[in-house]
């Protein structure tokens, strides 16, 4: 490539980030880094009804967390600032005036009941897709200067050009045709004089040099009327890219209403999911490389990155496959990170206290160590380790079948005198007494092992039995023999 690469990605700040703009952004930032070239993060704010509080800092501060790290935006500048929409509203009304003065854009005086008015009538006529009438499309400038003078409010449209075919082959989809009978005359810019996003983005896209726009395929149709703007000013278009539509598992449209998933970066993030194992997975979101192999580093994944293994087909967001993928990273982590990335959960549980001493911290140390490998994210521990705290245990149907044995109270009263003699209580002490209780009593196996697991821990599966029995604790392990004895 001769042009550098210079792609975007351009927030509103109406919402926090969402997997969909997570995605967005990081296909942008592998293209750029696998190009050698610029990923930028403009923020879209000219929608100032909705936007929110936190949203701008959820957009950077998460990008950041995921490791996607931008080369311009709000927070650390670059050549073409202002990287934030109503900081550059003179740029917009300076083009809008241009469009103005040429006609190719006019000034419209329609109120917003008449066009709501003018909707309804031609979805009663049957037409899918109502366009604007043109009422004031042909407005003389005696007229304009008219309304004006009584102050009636106007916004600014795009006189459609009639008869043009706007073509483009787009890097995922191929070739995309609309035409512009299609299309109705837009709105540049609002009464209020803040643009809409399709005059505003075509300008920022030409002043910054972008290159290459990906999307969400739901920009779409936006393309035709930004590609009349860069037509109108005899700009060259930027190269587009429109992904595909993340589906939840019934194939369906992801919906920030669907509960079904988690939706947000910072919630899996507040999950204690890890960073490395977010980025690998959304760039398997839509895109794959060629191979069987799904474990990627990020400089793997910017190496391997090609537009042409862009899915054509919706990407189905696979939560089991996500827990997995961040169950194989947790699992290379060094103990005291995975102990850092899950004991905050525990005390948010109020299971631990807040304030560990060397000896509670060693202790919460031993209980994480138990699920190491089998933890698929930070907060996952809270449940996995339950059997630790719970005072009073309930046994499920397979377990009630193990207590069941005609063995089960020898080898419990064994078990128990075993506990009492113990002097100290370290899993070597525990396996020892185990295997007192086989000598002492003939039975061995699953006729051992499993009636001591359920009735110390509650459960027929689980962590390394010794280990375990040991972090309950020599009290706690008695009362739970005696409970089930009574």
């Amino acid at each position: 490539m001769t042009k550098e690469v210079r792609v975007r990605y351009a927030p509103s700040p109406t919402g926090y980030l969402h997997i969909g703009g997570a995605r967005t952004a990081l296909f942008n930032y592998l293209y750029a880094k696998h190009h050698n070239g610029k990923f930028i993060v403009r923020i879209e704010d000219t929608d100032i009804e909705r936007n929110i509080e936190g949203g701008e800092a959820s957009q950077l501060e998460n990008l950041k967390w995921l490791g996607i790290e931008y080369d311009e935006s709000i927070d650390i500048g670059g050549p073409y600032a202002p990287y934030r929409q109503m900081e550059r509203l003179d740029i917009y009304k300076e083009h809008a005036e241009k469009l103005l003065e040429q006609g190719i854009a006019y000034k419209c005086f329609c109120s917003s009941e008449k066009l709501e008015a003018s909707r309804e009538e031609q979805k009663a006529r049957g037409v899918a897709a109502p366009t604007y009438d043109g009422t004031c499309r042909h407005l003389s400038a005696d007229e304009v200067a008219a309304k004006e003078a009584a102050g009636e409010p106007y916004t600014i449209r795009m006189r459609v050009p009639e008869n043009v075919t706007y073509e483009f082959e787009d890097l995922v989809r191929g070739q995309v045709i609309f035409e512009s009978k299609d299309i109705g005359d837009w709105v540049l810019v609002k009464a209020n004089g803040i643009p809409t996003y399709n005059f505003a983005v075509v300008l920022d896209d030409h002043f910054m040099e972008i290159s290459h726009v990906f999307r969400g395929e739901e920009h779409l149709s936006n393309t035709p009327k930004q590609m009349m703007i860069f037509d109108a000013f005899g700009w060259e278009h930027p190269t587009f890219g429109h992904m595909t539509l993340i589906v939840n598992e019934s194939r369906k449209k992801l919906s920030k209403r669907d509960e079904s998933i988690i939706q947000f970066v910072t919630q899996y993030k507040d999950l204690g999911y890890l960073p490395e194992a977010m980025f690998n997975f959304f760039a398997l979101l839509g895109w794959s490389p060629e191979g069987e192999e799904e474990i990627f580093s990020k400089e793997e994944l910017i190496k391997l990155f090609d537009e042409q293994r862009l899915s054509k087909s919706p990407s189905m967001f696979d939560k089991q496959k996500l827990t997995w993928m961040n169950n194989q990273y947790i699992k290379k982590l060094p103990l005291e990170e995975v102990v850092a990335l899950s004991l905050p959960h525990l005390q948010k549980a109020g299971l631990v206290p807040e304030e560990l001493t060397t000896e509670q911290h060693a202790w919460a140390t031993d209980l994480i160590a138990l699920y190491h490998d089998q933890m698929s994210f930070g907060a996952e521990i809270v449940e996995l380790s339950s059997l630790f705290f719970n005072d009073h245990i309930e046994y499920d149907e397979e377990a009630k079948a193990v207590l069941a044995g005609e063995q089960v109270p020898e080898v419990m009263t064994a078990f128990k005198a075993q506990l009492e003699e113990l002097e100290e209580f370290t899993p070597d002490t525990v396996k020892a007494a185990i295997k007192a209780v086989q000598k002492a009593t003939g039975h061995k196996g699953k006729n051992l092992f499993m009636p001591i697991r359920v009735v110390a821990t509650g459960e027929t599966h689980g962590p390394e039995l010794p280990n375990a029995i040991c972090l309950i604790g020599k009290e706690k392990t008695i009362d739970r023999v005696e409970k089930f004895a009574q």
